[in-house]
């Protein structure tokens, strides 16, 4: 902390936290073709990614590197929907 009592902590990280949610969201839209083909990824590829992704997910928030955990929460979430789909698939 500076001494008028800002936060140098989350100065010091902005760009950091930029750059991981760019690259997650990036990540998310190329999802978006895969939910909506008929053709899925495996289904331990989709379980095990959403779940290192989810624990990224966490540990982004202990550093409150907040716009890196929403985008790969959204990012989590999608790998989910995509293990959903494989399982449910007609």
């Amino acid at each position: 902390m500076f001494v008028d009592g800002s936060c140098y902590y989350y100065a010091m990280h902005t760009w950091q936290d930029i750059v991981l949610a760019v690259g997650s969201l990036i990540f998310a839209i190329a999802l978006v073709p895969s939910v909506l083909s008929a053709h899925k990824p495996a289904l331990s590829t989709s379980i095990l990614t959403a779940a290192v992704l989810a624990v990224f997910t966490v540990t982004y928030a202990t550093l409150s590197l907040w716009y890196a955990t929403t985008t790969t929460g959204l990012t989590a979430i999608i790998w989910g929907v995509l293990a959903f789909q494989k399982i449910f698939k007609k």
